[in-house]
């Protein structure tokens, strides 16, 4: 019967009164998962692969496993700049000189992979996608991207691992689509600086049709655009120490608004301390470090606030992130903090 529920919550959540697509707590990390205009934004291959369980102690829950990888493109991908030569001389693109030393980006392309494996209980879905965006110089100091992405998402109904308190199977799935593909588009745009960040991003916005039965009376469902507005700031509490606040306003209709509110600390180029605020669903705590200057790996925890805290251990999230091509030895993320 918990299975059968389920199931019917997510159809409801597919007929559009819910988010259809994951949720992240380490997007702060790692923006590019929800705006391809980051395709590119650094000057080597940025790898990364997650895994999420949501609300653990609970049954079926959502879990959720990605691949990304974004590079540049063209002769100039490798540029000399504060972006490399700083950090390069000094092992510490932390510090006040960096800022004042920066400066932007030449124009220049990036493209990208994206690969999202999402399961809910008897519905499972694989989001595979590349990624474009092209980098304007808007100035000495700040950079203005425009992207796209687009792919297929293949969604699945596992009907078999369905019960029913009567033994029967339901009349309702004797007709049910186990297995649809759908075309997939985001489009995005993003403005940074050495100090500044600020972005906008559209996923799903073919808003296909999606249902899980050919009856007349389940047929309406239809994936539903997810809006996505964030903005951060990094200030110096010393000369090794910068905090980074963020917000990101997340709109997906008929859904409220989300609010989310972010705090990174990052300590010189080997550890960062963080913390977020989504209304009325969690408080989260996530904590990261460099080794070398090639691999770094995070990991949040979200406390549930909402009722789901009555049967949910919360939430866990670690991914592994990997600087590759890396020549100029860069020892942390510098444009996507």
């Amino acid at each position: 019967m918990k299975k059968l529920t389920i199931l019917f919550v997510l159809f409801l959540s597919f007929r559009g009164y819910g988010q259809q697509k994951p949720q992240y707590t380490q997007y702060i990390f790692n923006q590019y998962l929800l705006n391809p205009a980051l395709s590119g934004i650094e000057n080597y291959i940025d790898f990364k692969a997650g895994f999420r369980k949501q609300w653990s102690g609970i049954n079926d829950a959502p879990q959720t496993a990605f691949v990304s990888a974004h590079w540049a493109l063209g002769d100039n991908q490798l540029w000399s700049n504060a972006l490399t030569s700083f950090p390069e001389q000094t092992g510490d693109p932390m510090d006040r000189n960096y800022t004042q030393n920066y400066t932007a980006s030449p124009a220049h392309h990036g493209m990208g992979v994206v690969v999202v494996q999402d399961k809910a209980g008897p519905l499972s879905r694989l989001d595979a996608n590349l990624t474009y965006a092209y980098h304007l110089q808007l100035s000495n100091t700040f950079n203005l991207s425009v992207g796209a992405a687009a792919g297929i998402s293949s969604i699945k109904l596992d009907v078999n691992s369905l019960t029913f308190p009567d033994s029967q199977i339901d009349p309702a799935l004797s007709n049910a689509i186990v297995s649809q593909v759908k075309p997939d588009l985001s489009v995005g745009i993003w403005l940074y600086g050495a100090r500044v960040f600020a972005g906008l991003s559209a996923q799903q916005v073919l808003g296909q049709k999606l249902s899980f039965t050919n009856s007349d009376n389940y047929n309406t469902g239809k994936e539903v655009t997810h809006l996505f507005a964030t903005a951060g700031y990094k200030f110096f509490l010393d000369d090794q120490i910068a905090a980074i606040p963020s917000i990101m306003v997340k709109y997906v209709r008929p859904a409220p608004v989300s609010f989310d509110l972010n705090m990174k600390v990052a300590f010189k180029d080997k550890i960062w301390l963080g913390g977020s605020y989504r209304k009325d669903d969690s408080f989260s705590a996530m904590a990261g470090f460099n080794i070398g200057k090639m691999v770094n790996l995070t990991y949040s925890y979200d406390f549930t606030t909402s009722d789901l805290n009555t049967v949910s251990n919360g939430s866990h999230e670690i991914v592994l992130g990997l600087l590759l091509n890396n020549i100029y030895k860069v020892p942390s993320y510098i444009k996507m903090w």
